[in-house]
């Protein structure tokens, strides 16, 4: 699932660990959304979308293919 999360990190000037940290996963869970090697589960899309005050559309790119 190709997800903006890097670009988004960067964006807000976040690491890795610091976003896991704010969704509580480990910071290998995040390293491989951003590889899109892991489909998150849709609490954490949710978690995840909300640290960046987006929709998890925009932030998972569903539905702009």
């Amino acid at each position: 699932m190709p997800t903006r999360i890097k670009e988004l990190r960067a964006r807000d000037g976040l690491t890795q660990q610091q976003l896991a940290d704010k969704v509580q996963v480990r910071r290998e869970t995040i390293v491989f959304l951003e590889k899109g090697k892991y489909n998150p589960s849709l609490k954490l899309a949710f978690e995840i979308s909300q640290v960046f005050a987006m929709s998890i559309e925009e932030v998972f790119g569903l539905g702009t293919d």
